[in-house]
């Protein structure tokens, strides 16, 4: 078992996502930032899939139950297992006891931490991944014991990688939406030569932008979304619907951000700058 001594601002546990369920109004949900998830998986030699924790803005401190391997990618939050500095993309070794916790953000908003064999909660509806109006659980709290494998001994293929992190960018590419054509010039000379910066609204549901654009009036039905649809409301804001964003809406869908642009933008926190770059 993984106890949680204090539990930091909002993690949860997430896998890939909750797929195959839509049309009864689920979400995919699943780890905002699955670049990131996939290489702390890999390290470890662990199924693309396994769940992992998604921790947001401040880390947790955790005391570890039975021997096992982790590692840790995404943002740069100070991890200190015991009394040791460890970084990111690197295979630790963990023994009965051991206690992880996290200091200040270094870069970045949401970290991943992988164990080996991946944490054992619920599967529901296919997935481990937290969303509460299906799995009943919001985000792990203090006190909360999260199951994981022992592994006892463990050699790693590869114990420690050197790569640049993929959310150093502040430019999200984006692809055309259903209702791409009703915007006018000047809202496209808006859209792709100014800058934007995240507003306070931003969470695992969708994230909004600051700065306006021209104001619309077109109407329409309610029609199906997806986790990186930019919606343009009449008042001329952007809200981008992430992972766990409703699968319907009655917005215009003017553009779709690629699955990397949805990495970047989950590193995001409000005040940071953006610019969009149609692909």
């Amino acid at each position: 078992m993984l106890k949680v001594l204090k539990s930091g601002f909002f993690i949860t546990i997430q896998d890939l996502g909750r797929f195959g369920h839509r049309d009864i109004g689920v979400p995919i949900s699943g780890a905002m930032d699955i670049e990131s998830v996939k290489k702390a998986n890999l390290l470890l030699e662990n199924d693309p899939n396994d769940a992992v924790m998604e921790i947001t803005m401040m880390g947790p401190k955790l005391q570890f139950e039975e021997p096992t391997a982790i590692s840790l990618s995404g943002a740069h939050l100070e991890a200190k297992l015991n009394d040791t500095v460890i970084e990111n993309h690197q295979v630790v070794q963990i023994s009965e006891g051991d206690i992880l916790s996290f200091g200040k953000l270094k870069n970045g908003f949401r970290t991943y931490l992988a164990i080996k064999g991946g944490f054992q909660t619920e599967k529901v509806l296919d997935s481990r991944s937290q969303y509460s109006p299906v799995t009943k659980k919001k985000r792990i709290k203090d006190g909360d014991e999260i199951p994981y494998p022992k592994t006892a001994s463990y050699t790693p293929i590869i114990s420690e990688v050197k790569i640049e992190d993929h959310f150093l960018t502040d430019e999200l590419e984006v692809f055309k939406g259903p209702e791409f054509s009703l915007l006018t010039d000047k809202q496209l000379t808006e859209i792709f030569s100014k800058p934007f910066t995240v507003s306070k609204a931003n969470d695992r549901m969708a994230y909004q932008l600051n700065e306006l654009i021209e104001e619309h009036s077109h109407s329409m039905l309610t029609s199906g979304t997806l986790p990186g649809t930019v919606q343009l409301t009449p008042a001329g804001r952007l809200i981008i619907l992430m992972k766990d964003g409703q699968t319907t809406g009655g917005y215009p869908r003017i553009l779709q951000l690629s699955e990397a642009a949805i990495c970047v933008l989950a590193q995001k926190k409000a005040g940071d700058s953006l610019s969009l770059k149609l692909i």
